[in-house]
């Protein structure tokens, strides 16, 4: 019914202001809508449901073309510009072991679900080309270590089909739902399963109190040219990630053709790559103060009209074609949870460092930031910090968890 592109980004910018309206309301209604149905779901969905009604075509339109192209690097940049290596040291090798350990358990847990069950039912993982499964679930695991501006970079690179996308869509949103309802459960009663991890959680006060003083000293009002600044990074970034992409991705596919099996000869995969390894590298220049600024507010901002664009590629009727790809999401999800604890137990790291470093991989900087803040408020930036690394890592561990699920796959 609408065809027109500018009508439809209008459409889903108003969607997006009042799903973080209604969201933000004390009412007590909304808080427990809010509590069942998660704002970044009703993001996908709504535009899901318009296509899926046939009001508006996703498939057809260039919104998302435009908004990966431009949006998806800079949101990167502006992701891991923040990297604050300094708090990360000071939060302690615990943090960042868990941190990590949960990453391992992700890139583990993928393929041994798929394995588990393509054995039992083979017909659930079957397909080929952009149907083969495997390509929807490298997505999952792009955002299960990093985000969502990961999960559309692996989107971009490994092309699964519009009809396999949304069903993962629906398994990535749904089962990372489901395990930071767990976690925040598990915050309640932090004390308890220290005691069974044998853990000190000391360190944790000390780290609420280094972050508060922290972020008092850096606070600061952005003026209008600190935001041209903001713009000149992550787009500037996106040119320098196109051009040097448009140099080596014709090099590759004509003196290394076997490399496109990998995804290498993908134009889209060197502009994330490098656009990630230029937010990275400006962490560690005078660039990151552009965090204190709003750097991530407005990769946040990015992030979420993309997700807008990519749910109105979203056909909900697939959604419930495939119910096996729920097993295969909850067995990933359980692998990676009890490696953690395995971990945490042998190495009697708090169950705070736990939650928000598995929270920090599966759920991206603002369920980690409400993950931490459930133990305390002035905790919220241990979950960001952690979720920027994701961020940095997101993609590359993503691509290699996607290279062990297609070797898998073709040996089932």
């Amino acid at each position: 019914m609408i065809t027109n592109d500018a009508v439809v980004l209008g459409l889903l910018m108003l969607i997006l202001a009042a799903v973080f309206y209604t969201s933000s309301l004390p009412s007590a209604t909304w808080k427990k809508f809010y509590a069942v149905i998660p704002p970044l779901l009703l993001c996908y969905f709504i535009p899901g449901l318009l296509n899926s009604f046939g009001i508006i075509n996703g498939i057809d339109s260039q919104l998302y073309p435009v908004v990966s192209k431009y949006f998806l690097p800079a949101c990167l940049v502006f992701f891991t510009i923040g990297m604050d290596w300094k708090s990360l040291a000071k939060l302690g090798p615990k943090a960042l072991i868990a941190m990590l350990v949960g990453t391992a358990g992700i890139m583990i847990g993928g393929p041994v679900a798929l394995w588990i069950v393509g054995t039992i039912s083979p017909q659930t993982v079957a397909g080929e080309g952009p149907d083969a499964v495997w390509r929807g679930l490298a997505t999952i695991a792009g955002s299960w270590i990093g985000g969502g501006a990961n999960q559309t970079a692996l989107k971009e690179v490994f092309q699964p089909s519009p009809q396999l996308f949304s069903q993962m869509v629906a398994v990535d949103v749904l089962i990372a739902e489901l395990w930071m309802a767990v976690l925040i459960y598990g915050a309640g009663i932090a004390s308890r399963i220290d005691a069974l991890l044998g853990a000190d959680s000391r360190l944790v006060d000390e780290v609420q109190q280094h972050l508060d003083s922290e972020q008092q000293a850096h606070a600061k009002l952005p003026a209008m040219r600190d935001y041209i600044y903001l713009a000149a990074a992550g787009f500037g970034a996106t040119g320098l990630a196109h051009g040097l992409s448009d140099i080596i991705t014709p090099y590759l596919s004509e003196n290394y053709p076997g490399l496109q099996k990998y995804s290498l000869t993908s134009s889209f995969f060197w502009v994330i790559s490098i656009a990630t390894l230029i937010g990275i590298g400006l962490s560690v220049t005078p660039a990151r103060k552009l965090e204190y600024l709003g750097a991530s507010k407005l990769g946040t901002v990015f992030l979420y009209v993309l997700v807008a664009t990519i749910g109105m590629q979203m056909d909900l009727g697939a959604v419930a074609e495939n119910p096996g790809l729920f097993a295969i999401g909850l067995i990933w999800i359980s692998i990676h949870g009890i490696i953690l604890v395995l971990v945490c137990k042998w190495l009697k790291i708090p169950f705070f460092f736990l939650a928000v470093g598995s929270q920090a991989n599966v759920g991206g900087s603002a369920s980690a930031s409400v993950v931490a803040a459930a133990f305390h408020p002035s905790l919220a930036p241990v979950g960001v910090l952690l979720a920027i690394l994701g961020y940095a890592i997101g993609t590359y561990g993503g691509y290699l968890t996607a290279l062990l699920m297609q070797w898998i796959s073709e040996g089932l």
